[in-house]
């Protein structure tokens, strides 16, 4: 009964936004502490490579453009409201208040009834406070080569007044406590063409694709790895990109179908991955390859 409420919040995130609300009821009394966290892994000279490169290339990272110009849409007043986030926006702080509001992120919000990340919580204040339509916004929620939306350079000018702060997801809250035993169910649950889940690539130390490092999201290390950059300048497509983009790219990459954006399920997977990072440094907005 257990893997169909997960399987039915899954279909959840690629059928739309619905709250997970049935879901939510069919879910066991969560655990009070996760499982102590195993050593850190050793880090190999190709990863001792690709971390000197990054560091070199963070000298001059691109993602301060977009953190620019994330700038002017928090401050500007927009949308059929003619009203600035600046001004309208909580992301847990205070209204208008942008400092370590990332790092303690995703949390519960009383007005929308969820807990969010940043990037969903931000779309949320441009649909309810700016009065931008969801759809208009989800029809193109992405970077390309051609385009950049407003919301990955206002998720990035968040971001970067959290930089060199601690994570602090408050999973004592009962609410987020309950979408972090989700999002771990989700991240183990196996399906597809492939019979694959989260997990199978990213529940032991040391596996590899081709250059391409997999860390372990049950550590605080491995799940570090996983929040670590984001939202991130990849280099290969010269793009920035945030974590709702990377995690939609798993769910491809596991041969699941596209969840719909800003979905429960991506939240909740975010709150799993991000939670178990707590106490680790967040770097900012970085460079990918």
């Amino acid at each position: 009964m257990r893997r169909f409420w997960i399987g039915a919040l899954c279909a959840m995130a690629i059928m739309g936004t619905t709250s997970a609300q049935a879901a939510r009821k069919q879910v066991a009394k969560p655990a009070a502490q996760t499982a102590p966290a195993p050593a850190a892994e050793a880090k190999d000279a190709a990863t001792l490579e690709f971390e000197k490169f990054r560091a070199e290339m963070e000298d001059s990272n691109p993602a301060e453009l977009f953190e620019m110009k994330g700038a002017e849409l928090w401050k500007a007043r927009r949308g059929p409201k003619d009203v600035a986030l600046a001004e309208s926006c909580d992301l847990g702080q205070g209204v208008g208040k942008i400092e370590g509001a990332y790092v303690r992120m995703p949390r519960y919000f009383a007005d929308a009834d969820a807990v969010m990340d940043a990037e969903r919580r931000i779309v949320w204040c441009m649909v309810e406070k700016q009065g931008f339509k969801f759809d208009d916004i989800a029809k193109t929620p992405f970077a390309n080569e051609n385009f950049t939306p407003d919301i990955t350079n206002l998720v990035t000018y968040v971001a970067g007044h959290s930089r060199n702060m601690k994570i602090a997801v408050p999973l004592g809250e009962p609410r987020v406590r309950e979408a972090y035993e989700i999002g771990k169910e989700i991240a183990a649950y196996r399906a597809g063409p492939y019979d694959f889940s989260c997990s199978t690539c990213h529940s032991v130390d040391g596996k590899r694709i081709r250059m391409q490092n997999l860390p372990n999201l049950n550590t605080p290390q491995g799940a570090m790895s996983g929040v670590q950059g984001w939202p991130g300048y990849r280099m290969t497509g010269g793009v920035m990109l945030t974590h709702q983009w990377r995690m939609g790219d798993c769910f491809r990459q596991q041969r699941f179908p596209q969840p719909k954006y800003a979905s429960d399920a991506i939240a909740y997977l975010l709150t799993y991955m991000i939670g178990n990072a707590n106490g680790q440094v967040y770097k900012g907005p970085g460079i990918k390859r």
